[in-house]
Protein backbone atom coordinates (compact mmCIF):
# COMPACT_ATOMS: atom_id res chain seq x y z
CA UNK A 1 0.00 0.00 0.00
CA UNK A 2 3.11 2.12 0.41
CA UNK A 3 3.80 4.95 2.63
CA UNK A 4 0.15 6.87 2.23
CA UNK A 5 -2.01 3.77 2.91
CA UNK A 6 -0.28 2.36 5.71
CA UNK A 7 0.87 5.22 7.99
CA UNK A 8 -1.42 8.24 7.43
CA UNK A 9 -4.38 6.78 5.52
CA UNK A 10 -5.43 5.44 9.13
CA UNK A 11 -4.58 8.34 10.96
CA UNK A 12 -6.70 10.11 8.62
CA UNK A 13 -9.73 7.72 9.11
CA UNK A 14 -9.41 7.69 12.50
CA UNK A 15 -9.62 12.11 12.97
CA UNK A 16 -12.91 11.54 10.26
CA UNK A 17 -14.75 8.41 11.91
CA UNK A 18 -14.49 10.21 15.24
CA UNK A 19 -17.39 12.42 14.63
CA UNK A 20 -20.12 12.68 17.47
CA UNK A 21 -22.99 11.61 14.91
CA UNK A 22 -21.16 8.11 14.41
CA UNK A 23 -20.55 7.44 17.83
CA UNK A 24 -24.58 8.03 17.87
CA UNK A 25 -24.77 5.31 15.60
CA UNK A 26 -22.36 3.21 16.54
CA UNK A 27 -24.07 3.08 20.39
CA UNK A 28 -26.74 1.61 18.25
CA UNK A 29 -25.44 -0.71 16.58
CA UNK A 30 -23.53 -2.28 19.23
CA UNK A 31 -25.95 -2.34 21.85
CA UNK A 32 -27.49 -5.71 21.37
CA UNK A 33 -24.33 -7.30 21.47
CA UNK A 34 -23.39 -10.43 23.38
CA UNK A 35 -21.03 -13.13 23.98
CA UNK A 36 -18.19 -13.84 21.71
CA UNK A 37 -18.14 -11.17 18.89
CA UNK A 38 -16.01 -11.08 15.96
CA UNK A 39 -15.82 -7.54 14.66
CA UNK A 40 -14.31 -7.24 10.88
CA UNK A 41 -12.44 -3.84 9.97
CA UNK A 42 -11.72 -3.57 14.04
CA UNK A 43 -9.62 -0.19 12.76
CA UNK A 44 -8.50 1.94 15.91
CA UNK A 45 -11.30 0.56 18.21
CA UNK A 46 -13.47 2.85 18.17
CA UNK A 47 -16.45 0.56 18.62
CA UNK A 48 -14.51 -0.36 22.10
CA UNK A 49 -16.36 2.21 23.82
CA UNK A 50 -20.00 1.58 23.04
CA UNK A 51 -19.96 -1.97 23.78
CA UNK A 52 -22.37 -3.36 26.12
CA UNK A 53 -21.25 -5.45 29.39
CA UNK A 54 -22.52 -8.73 27.75
CA UNK A 55 -19.88 -8.78 25.63
CA UNK A 56 -17.13 -11.42 26.55
CA UNK A 57 -14.86 -10.40 23.97
CA UNK A 58 -13.92 -9.30 20.64
CA UNK A 59 -12.05 -11.03 17.81
CA UNK A 60 -10.71 -8.53 16.18
CA UNK A 61 -10.05 -8.59 12.49
CA UNK A 62 -8.24 -5.90 10.95
CA UNK A 63 -5.21 -5.55 7.94
CA UNK A 64 -4.02 -2.33 9.09
CA UNK A 65 -1.02 -2.41 11.34
CA UNK A 66 -1.04 1.18 12.50
CA UNK A 67 -4.90 1.38 12.83
CA UNK A 68 -4.08 -1.48 15.45
CA UNK A 69 -1.13 0.59 17.31
CA UNK A 70 -3.97 3.88 17.64
CA UNK A 71 -6.67 1.34 19.29
CA UNK A 72 -4.11 0.20 22.05
CA UNK A 73 -5.49 3.19 24.45
CA UNK A 74 -9.24 2.36 24.21
CA UNK A 75 -8.13 -1.75 24.28
CA UNK A 76 -6.30 -1.19 27.69
CA UNK A 77 -9.18 1.09 28.96
CA UNK A 78 -11.62 -1.18 28.33
CA UNK A 79 -12.99 -4.05 30.46
CA UNK A 80 -14.11 -6.06 27.39
CA UNK A 81 -10.49 -8.21 26.15
CA UNK A 82 -9.30 -8.23 22.32
CA UNK A 83 -7.90 -11.11 19.95
CA UNK A 84 -6.36 -10.26 17.18
CA UNK A 85 -8.10 -13.22 14.80
CA UNK A 86 -6.45 -11.70 11.77
CA UNK A 87 -5.59 -9.31 8.74
CA UNK A 88 -8.02 -10.67 6.35
CA UNK A 89 -11.99 -10.94 6.60
CA UNK A 90 -11.82 -12.77 3.17
CA UNK A 91 -10.10 -15.54 4.68
CA UNK A 92 -10.35 -16.30 8.24
CA UNK A 93 -8.36 -19.37 10.58
CA UNK A 94 -11.31 -19.43 12.68
CA UNK A 95 -13.66 -22.78 13.37
CA UNK A 96 -16.76 -22.63 12.24
CA UNK A 97 -19.60 -21.68 14.17
CA UNK A 98 -17.45 -20.29 16.40
CA UNK A 99 -19.15 -16.76 17.36
CA UNK A 100 -22.16 -15.41 18.92
CA UNK A 101 -22.30 -12.37 17.22
CA UNK A 102 -20.56 -10.50 14.60
CA UNK A 103 -20.02 -6.64 13.80
CA UNK A 104 -19.06 -4.57 11.14
CA UNK A 105 -19.03 -0.34 10.59
CA UNK A 106 -18.31 1.45 7.52
CA UNK A 107 -15.95 -1.83 6.72
CA UNK A 108 -17.56 -3.77 3.70
CA UNK A 109 -16.53 -0.77 1.17
CA UNK A 110 -12.69 -1.00 2.30
CA UNK A 111 -12.80 -5.04 1.47
CA UNK A 112 -11.81 -5.86 -2.12
CA UNK A 113 -13.73 -9.18 -1.99
CA UNK A 114 -17.11 -7.71 0.06
CA UNK A 115 -19.03 -11.15 -0.91
CA UNK A 116 -15.89 -13.71 0.31
CA UNK A 117 -15.94 -11.58 3.65
CA UNK A 118 -19.66 -12.26 4.41
CA UNK A 119 -19.47 -15.80 3.39
CA UNK A 120 -17.08 -16.11 5.96
CA UNK A 121 -18.83 -14.32 8.63
CA UNK A 122 -21.84 -16.91 8.09
CA UNK A 123 -19.76 -19.47 8.57
CA UNK A 124 -18.04 -18.68 11.38
CA UNK A 125 -21.21 -17.51 13.12
CA UNK A 126 -23.48 -20.10 14.77
CA UNK A 127 -26.23 -20.81 13.19
CA UNK A 128 -28.79 -17.79 13.55
CA UNK A 129 -26.64 -15.71 15.21
CA UNK A 130 -26.56 -12.22 14.87
CA UNK A 131 -24.12 -10.01 12.10
CA UNK A 132 -24.98 -6.00 13.56
CA UNK A 133 -23.90 -3.85 11.32
CA UNK A 134 -23.33 -0.34 9.52
CA UNK A 135 -22.01 0.61 6.01
CA UNK A 136 -22.43 3.45 4.03
CA UNK A 137 -23.01 2.50 0.28
CA UNK A 138 -25.20 2.49 -2.92
CA UNK A 139 -27.43 5.39 -2.80
CA UNK A 140 -31.29 5.23 -4.06
CA UNK A 141 -31.03 8.23 -6.28
CA UNK A 142 -29.45 7.82 -9.79
CA UNK A 143 -28.07 11.45 -9.43
CA UNK A 144 -26.12 10.98 -6.30
CA UNK A 145 -25.35 6.78 -7.60
CA UNK A 146 -23.72 8.48 -10.99
CA UNK A 147 -21.75 10.36 -8.48
CA UNK A 148 -20.43 7.47 -6.73
CA UNK A 149 -19.64 5.85 -9.84
CA UNK A 150 -17.37 9.20 -10.90
CA UNK A 151 -15.87 9.56 -7.78
CA UNK A 152 -15.11 5.77 -7.16
CA UNK A 153 -11.76 6.19 -8.41
CA UNK A 154 -10.60 9.19 -6.58
CA UNK A 155 -11.89 7.87 -2.76
CA UNK A 156 -10.48 4.31 -3.36
CA UNK A 157 -6.92 6.15 -3.79
CA UNK A 158 -7.75 8.67 -0.85
CA UNK A 159 -9.96 6.36 1.64
CA UNK A 160 -9.28 3.31 -0.02
CA UNK A 161 -12.89 2.19 -0.50
CA UNK A 162 -15.74 2.05 -3.18
CA UNK A 163 -19.04 4.14 -2.77
CA UNK A 164 -21.43 2.28 -4.23
CA UNK A 165 -21.80 -1.26 -2.59
CA UNK A 166 -24.98 -2.67 -2.30
CA UNK A 167 -25.23 -3.75 1.36
CA UNK A 168 -28.50 -5.65 1.31
CA UNK A 169 -27.66 -7.57 -1.94
CA UNK A 170 -24.40 -8.58 -0.20
CA UNK A 171 -26.26 -9.58 2.82
CA UNK A 172 -28.72 -11.97 1.42
CA UNK A 173 -25.87 -13.02 -1.69
CA UNK A 174 -24.28 -14.67 1.34
CA UNK A 175 -27.00 -16.27 3.36
CA UNK A 176 -27.96 -13.87 5.25
CA UNK A 177 -31.67 -12.59 6.23
CA UNK A 178 -31.77 -9.09 7.23
CA UNK A 179 -33.79 -8.67 10.22
CA UNK A 180 -33.87 -5.15 10.60
CA UNK A 181 -32.93 -2.61 8.19
CA UNK A 182 -32.78 1.35 7.73
CA UNK A 183 -31.35 2.84 4.94
CA UNK A 184 -30.73 6.96 4.90
CA UNK A 185 -28.81 9.92 4.39
CA UNK A 186 -26.78 10.67 7.21
CA UNK A 187 -27.02 14.28 7.77
CA UNK A 188 -24.12 17.07 7.60
CA UNK A 189 -22.28 14.36 5.14
CA UNK A 190 -22.21 14.34 1.09
CA UNK A 191 -25.35 12.68 -0.29
CA UNK A 192 -22.89 10.71 -2.31
CA UNK A 193 -20.68 9.26 0.63
CA UNK A 194 -23.78 9.13 3.63
CA UNK A 195 -25.84 6.71 1.92
CA UNK A 196 -26.33 4.07 5.30
CA UNK A 197 -26.99 1.03 5.74
CA UNK A 198 -27.70 0.18 9.43
CA UNK A 199 -29.46 -3.28 10.95
CA UNK A 200 -29.11 -6.46 11.94
CA UNK A 201 -29.17 -10.06 9.94
CA UNK A 202 -29.05 -13.33 10.68
CA UNK A 203 -26.78 -15.98 9.99
CA UNK A 204 -27.87 -19.43 7.98
CA UNK A 205 -29.27 -22.04 10.32
CA UNK A 206 -31.37 -22.34 13.25
CA UNK A 207 -30.63 -20.83 16.10
CA UNK A 208 -30.49 -23.26 18.57
CA UNK A 209 -33.46 -23.27 20.66
CA UNK A 210 -35.32 -20.91 18.76
CA UNK A 211 -39.19 -21.87 16.98
CA UNK A 212 -39.45 -23.73 14.31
Amino acid sequence: MGFYGDRLRPRLLEVGMRHPALAQVRERVCADLAGDVLEIGYGTGLNHPHLPPAVAGVWAVEPSATALRLAAPRRAAASTPVVDAGSDAQRMDLPDDRFDAALSTFTLCGIPDAAAALAEVARVLRPGAVFSFVEHGRAPDEDVRRWQRRLNPVNRAVNGCLLDRDVPALLTGAGFRVRQLTASYHPGFPRFLAHLYEGRAQAPGQAVGADR
